[in-house]
């Protein structure tokens, strides 16, 4: 019987990608995160993409939340969270760990769980520990879902300023002097942990610069004048981090670089300056974020000077691995030598952050950047590259 007037049945439109949005998390830089999201759904192409937002709670709970990025805005000064986005205070989102399984399953307790479909690749756009530091990464890894951004050694690497500049280092970059402070020295002997500290100020002078080790967004960061400030800033340092790390003073300008990897390899956009913050001791969070301390884009640097820090933050980018994108952050000293500060591999992705705005600059608009770093992602395979 021949089947040629028989009805055909319509082919099914190709399914786009699928983009889980991951945002949130457990780190102080919680909210930024929040804020980060909203800039990203609010820029991906939705006639490419479907998108699945999904946002960690500061407790650590996968949420599934509202695709609603207007209400991911600071109002008032106010970082927005996840807990305000979510669908329900119980619900959670629970990932494949099956590699041969790309399907995300809600699941609310006293109901039968709910398949949301599959992830084709995921974009994490957390901040901080517990998701820019490797162990996402780690997770997707396991779970065999491609994910935006370095992998799990950069990512550990990028988020640990003492092991970043190590690395740095070991690759001929140039560094700042700077000392570490780990919780086993201050907790074995505070007194001994506190004369290194003011014997590193004895030999590079006040102010310095007190952080966590392993934390961004200039957050828990204290410039000390001298000693009386020092316990204050320590303590400060260690509510985000129990190691510690002490930065000298480098007098200069601060210059930042973004990369971006294409077909090709990874490329460097026009670097921009951060101006010092007038109303601000440094270009702290409330600079950054809150106030908006507006950042120079291009920086104004000769073309020998555009061409080197482009130069060294490929290097970096390179030296520790990455993938994706980072944004380095250099000084340009007084004698005219470029020393870099530390790179951020999932950096602050606001319309208004240095990151995006050196692209803008560059001839890459947002959303094309959203894309292609979406892109990138899509054509990298999992487990070892």
């Amino acid at each position: 019987m021949s089947t040629e007037n028989l009805p055909q049945s319509p082919e099914q439109p190709p399914r786009k990608p699928r983009v889980a949005v991951v945002f949130g998390g457990r780190s102080s830089e919680h909210g930024i995160s929040v804020v980060t999201a909203g800039a990203v759904l609010r820029a991906i192409d939705r006639t490419k993409y479907d998108v699945l937002p999904i946002g960690i709670t500061r407790d650590g709970r996968w949420a599934l939340t509202a695709d609603e990025p207007e209400r991911m805005a600071i109002t008032d000064r106010r970082t927005p969270s996840v807990e305000e986005l979510a669908e329900s205070n119980e619900g959670g989102v629970i990932l494949p760990v099956d590699p041969a399984n790309r399907e995300v399953v809600y699941h609310e307790p006293g109901s039968v769980p709910k398949a949301l479909g599959e992830v084709d690749v995921v974009f994490p756009v957390l901040h901080g520990p517990y998701g820019e530091d490797g162990t996402l990464q780690g997770l997707l890894e396991l779970s065999g879902v491609p994910y935006v951004g370095a992998g799990v050694l950069a990512s550990a690497v990028g988020q640990d300023k003492e092991y970043m500049k190590r690395v740095f280092t070991s690759f001929g970059l140039k560094v700042g002097p700077y000392v570490v402070i780990r919780p086993r020295e201050w907790e074995r002997d505070e007194s001994a942990a506190r004369k290194k500290i003011v014997d590193f100020a004895g030999e590079h002078g006040w102010p310095l610069f007190v952080k966590p080790a392993r934390a961004g967004s200039s957050i828990g960061i204290t410039k000390v004048d001298d000693l009386a400030g020092l316990d204050e800033a320590v303590a400060e340092a260690q509510r985000h981090d129990p190691k510690i790390i002490v930065e000298a003073l480098l007098r200069g300008r601060e210059i930042e670089c973004g990369v971006l990897e294409f077909e090709d390899g990874p490329r460097a956009s026009v670097p921009a300056e951060i101006p010092p913050a007038q109303s601000h001791a440094y270009y702290d969070f409330e600079a950054k974020y809150i106030d908006s301390t507006p950042g120079i884009v291009p920086a104004p640097l000769t073309p020998e000077e555009t061409a080197e820090v482009q130069r060294l933050a490929v290097e970096a980018f390179e030296a520790t691995s990455c993938e994706g994108l980072v944004r380095a952050d250099f000084f340009l000293t007084e004698d005219g030598e470029f020393v870099i500060n530390e790179i951020n591999t999932m950096p602050g992705f606001t319309p208004i952050s240095m990151y995006p705005q050196m692209w803008q600059a560059s001839g890459i608009a947002y959303p094309e950047l959203v894309d292609r770093l979406v892109e990138a992602a899509l054509r990298r395979s999992t487990g070892l590259r």
